[in-house]
């Protein structure tokens, strides 16, 4: 006979993990420079800048710091989005779940 409680007990504690993988992810900083450390910049796993650092002679050049901000920023998030796939991977491993929906 089909167990429908041990599925509902399963699904309760994959959500929870899930949760707390996600809060994990949240609280999580992820760094990345550009232009040598002329640039750094600081990311949350919620995507949002943390901290912007710049050294006093990526100032000279406005061109080049807006450049170096947008690279570091993008590096920065994609290491947050990458960490959460690795640990979601390690999670849902074995189980037969289509890629994308769990949306990570």
């Amino acid at each position: 006979m089909f167990d429908a409680g041990g599925l509902g007990g399963m699904l309760a504690g994959f959500q929870q993990q899930l949760k707390s993988i996600q809060d994990e992810c949240a609280s999580t900083h992820y760094s990345s420079s550009a232009g040598g450390g002329a640039v750094e910049v600081t990311v949350n796993g919620q995507n949002q800048i943390v901290s912007v650092l710049l050294s006093d002679e990526s100032l000279e050049d406005k061109e080049m710091l807006e450049d170096l901000i947008l690279v570091a920023v993008n590096q920065a998030n994609e290491a947050a989005k990458s960490d959460l796939q690795e640990r979601m991977s390690a999670l849902t491993a074995g189980l037969p779940i289509p890629p994308g929906l769990l949306n990570f």
